[in-house]
């Protein structure tokens, strides 16, 4: 039996960064992953979906582009090379885990793991001790009991990336980040794209008036909304609207994205508390098991490969560092990689209203700013929004709409962790000509004082 200070199960942005971070400090680390270094987020998430959009982009960009002077004949595109794409790059990013690994002087074993209690995980027949255990499973994507769910050409996000043609058309249920990055993709190399979602607007998290613009700048994408699937079948998916009409759309496939369930199956070894959720942690990763801790999805807090890093991040502060970390979710960005891109930090006006607190807000055009009409002219549209109390100036949410969102929402987790006011931010000197100028345009919108 080997001994261990740590084992790491799952190999995600949260598993792998976690057995990193202990294995610069000199701790004997066991990585066990099932599958391929990475995790979703390398293999079937982040890497792979932003590979795609950027292939389509690129397309876009081609028959787009006579408005700029750039005119491209027969511009095509070739499905099976971009999946080449993605593969290379899959690849490259899972060779770069791995001699992260070995540099950092972490063992891995590919296969299943077998929890036997707290201090104890076997795989490969091969039973492994350790002083403290990190759950990083992961989550997978969920598929509701629709009738016809199982037929052959209803795919979830894990599916839809190995598709070998360009369909004619796709219908995806759910509006979340997955199926609206999904849209984008397809609707931008030719798919008839369908969105049909159960609730009022797509992507629950962004403020209402951004998500409504959104749906207007994805032209080539019909939305249905308010909706309810009530069976697939081989042609076509059966619905219900708003108004409680049976409607049908005609598919050749169908992407089931209607969100995603913790990986938690075996772990009855370890009595953890679970709920619907995952697994139960406190601020700082650990679990009802003081020496068991759980990161990334599999504990339901926050689904983003980003929020998992800074959670394997606080679970090895706790477990090894000096100072204990904790776990803040009030400034955790999100971004949606599509066309247009979109990204917030924060709270929304609505949700600071529905907290009883005075808010002060301003939105700004994105074709205001000299870079954006210099890049998009008139083709496109865009918004940034700055939220804040309205008695203190504190920055509590900012939102974006547009070209390199992605890019500058980090900026605002960083207003917003620092409790920086509207009037500090109209002091930081921004680059010109640059999009992010709009943030600091909103912060005067807001405070027009000198």
């Amino acid at each position: 039996m080997s001994q261990y200070d740590l084992i790491v199960v799952g190999s995600g942005p949260g598993g792998y960064v976690a057995a990193e971070r202990a294995g610069s400090l000199g701790k004997k680390v066991l990585l066990i992953e099932k599958d391929n270094l990475g995790g979703v987020c390398t293999n079937w998430g982040c890497i792979p979906t932003k590979s795609l959009l950027n292939t389509a982009k690129h397309f876009h960009y081609a028959t787009e582009s006579t408005s700029l002077g750039v005119h491209v004949q027969q511009a095509s595109y070739s499905i099976e090379e971009a999946m080449a794409w993605k593969e290379k790059t899959v690849k490259t990013l899972r060779s770069g885990i791995e001699f992260l690994m070995k540099s950092n002087k972490v063992e891995t074993a590919f296969g299943e793991a077998s929890f036997v209690d707290a201090h104890h995980v076997s795989v490969n027949g091969e039973t492994h001790e350790c002083d403290h255990l990190i759950v990083a499973t992961g989550s997978s994507p969920f598929v509701p009991p629709i009738p016809g769910s199982k037929l052959a050409h209803v795919l979830t996000s894990n599916e839809i990336l190995q598709v070998s043609e360009v369909p004619s058309s796709l219908v995806i249920i759910g509006g979340g980040v997955i199926g609206v990055e999904f849209a984008s993709y397809f609707s931008m190399i030719g798919t008839k794209v369908t969105v049909i979602e159960m609730m009022d607007e797509i992507l629950p998290m962004m403020d209402g008036e951004f998500a409504k613009l959104m749906r207007r700048e994805m032209k080539g994408v019909d939305f249905h909304l308010g909706c309810k699937v009530g069976e697939i079948t081989e042609k076509e998916v059966r619905y219900t609207d708003a108004k409680g009409n049976a409607k049908a759309i005609e598919a050749s496939l169908v992407l089931m994205s209607v969100g995603r369930r913790p990986n938690i199956a075996g772990m009855e070894n370890l009595k953890l508390d679970i709920d619907r959720r995952g697994i139960l942690v406190n601020d700082r990763m650990q679990t009802n098991i003081s020496t068991i801790y759980a990161i990334g999805d599999v504990n339901g807090r926050s689904l983003l490969a980003h929020s998992a890093s800074r959670m394997a991040e606080v679970a090895i502060s706790n477990i090894y560092g000096t100072t204990k970390q904790k776990m803040r979710y009030n400034a955790v960005p999100w971004a949606v990689y599509g066309s247009p891109e979109a990204a917030g930090c924060g709270l929304t006006e609505s949700e600071v209203a529905k907290q009883g607190r005075e808010v002060a807000c301003a939105t700004v055009q994105m074709r205001s700013n000299g870079r954006f009409l210099a890049e998009q002219g008139k083709r496109a549209g865009g918004l940034v929004k700055v939220v804040s109390d309205a008695k203190t100036g504190c920055i509590l949410g900012i939102h974006l709409l547009g070209p390199y969102s992605s890019e500058m929402i980090w900026g605002a987790s960083a207003l917003i962790e620092s409790e920086l006011r509207v009037q500090e931010v109209k002091e930081i000197i921004f680059p010109h000509p640059s999009v992010s100028e709009l943030i600091k345009d909103a912060c005067f919108a807001i405070d027009h004082s000198i």
